[in-house]
């Protein structure tokens, strides 16, 4: 097999198999736990700029699928994996993960010792990094990651946000659904509900995740897609019975046309955010965020309720959180990491908003959280 490299800025190179596309790319590399759930993470736009490292030694072993997908295309610069699966051997598989990457022009390196790279993020936290299949001189490898761009200070959200609105409708659940393709704004296309309507939600969307849609369609919400730089004014001409903050890639401290926007919007309609959206209403309502050192990636991240002391084991990808120091009075939190004891979620004091900074939708991981959605759909009585 061709030869790739991986080259970390502290001076760190890995050198392994090339598997996807050929090229070489720039962007933060950083670790998911998750076992399962490839197919989900690479279409994730909250992905975007950063070359992902698997933990689990051996990825691909069931395939890709029509049915696994989060987005209109696979969103991230590089992709890297202890053992690149030669069989894909699930029955509902259409093709192999390697051919997947190459199609999509996604870089990959396989055959390299993930487990020691993962410490070294661990302990000199995520780095900027380039994957090449072209370039294999460690020297000049380590020259391009020092000189590559940070995430930090970066808006992604404006690669990956749909230009247009769209009207979100769930697709028919059947074999005969194709491999999803998005209508123009980055939304599927439309297909005949299956779910009555009693509420309509305006989702801002900075990246969102199909599968947040699907849950709030089977709350039983009719979904009105915005892109994420809508204003104020345009989503309450909608006149929305709730607004959604989606999920996203980047640093939130940059978007402050988004910022803006949902500071316009707390008090007036009830809203509910996720990931990103969480760190936009929290920076709406007057907190900072700060970056993590190693970030929150995986589908096995602890978190209690602090308002019924149950623990939810749920799916995590961020690499930025909201300050606890910087809360104001009108923010409390209602959720925490086990692991590191950083905020999960926040309510609102006295406007109708709450917010939580992982991923209840799952897709893929646990469901622990989904009742997240029908609660939002309850803020909306």
């Amino acid at each position: 097999m061709a030869r790739a490299a991986l080259a970390l800025e502290d001076g760190t190179v890995f050198h392994g198999e090339s598997f996807g596309a050929a090229g070489t790319v720039s962007g933060e590399v950083c670790f998911n736990t998750s076992m399962t759930g490839y197919q989900e993470i690479l279409t994730d736009p909250s992905y975007r700029g950063q070359i992902l490292t698997m933990t689990a030694p051996q990825i691909g072993n069931y395939g890709v699928n029509p049915a696994d997908v989060e987005s209109g295309t696979l969103q991230m610069a590089g992709f890297v994996v202890r053992e690149a699966s030669r069989i894909a051997s699930n029955f509902t598989s259409t093709g192999m993960l390697g051919d997947y990457l190459a199609g999509a022009g996604v870089v990959g390196i396989a055959g390299i010792d993930t487990r020691a790279l993962v410490r070294r993020l661990r302990i000199r936290g995520a780095m900027t990094g380039v994957l090449s299949s072209e370039v294999l001189d460690d020297a000049r490898l380590v020259a391009m990651a020092q000189a590559a761009p940070a995430l930090v200070g970066r808006d992604l959200v404006a690669e990956v946000m749909p230009q247009a609105r769209s009207e979100w409708v769930e697709p028919l659940d059947d074999e005969a659904t194709p491999l999803p393709q998005p209508a123009e704004g980055g939304v599927m296309p439309a297909r005949p509900a299956v779910t009555p309507f009693s509420k309509h939600v305006v989702a801002l969307d900075y990246g969102m995740k199909w599968n947040i849609a699907r849950h709030l369609v089977t709350a039983g919400c009719r979904v009105t897609v915005l892109p994420g730089r809508a204003t104020a004014a345009e989503v309450l001409a909608l006149q929305p019975d709730g607004v959604f903050l989606s999920n996203g890639p980047g640093d939130p401290e940059v978007l402050t046309g988004c910022v803006e926007t949902v500071r316009g919007l707390v008090g007036k309609v009830p809203m509910f955010g996720i990931c990103l959206g969480h760190q936009l209403l929290a920076l709406a309502c007057g907190a900072k965020t700060f970056k993590l050192k190693f970030g929150h990636r995986g589908a096995n991240q602890p978190v209690l309720d602090l308002e019924t002391g149950k623990v939810e084991i749920t799916s995590q990808n961020h690499g930025f959180a909201v300050d606890e120091a910087t809360l104001p009075p009108d923010l409390v939190v209602t959720h925490r990491n086990l692991n590191d004891a950083t905020i999960e979620g926040l309510r609102h004091r006295t406007a109708n908003a709450a917010s939580v900074q992982y991923h209840p939708e799952a897709a893929a991981g646990p469901h622990d959280s989904a009742y997240l959605f029908d609660r939002f759909r309850g803020m909306m009585a």
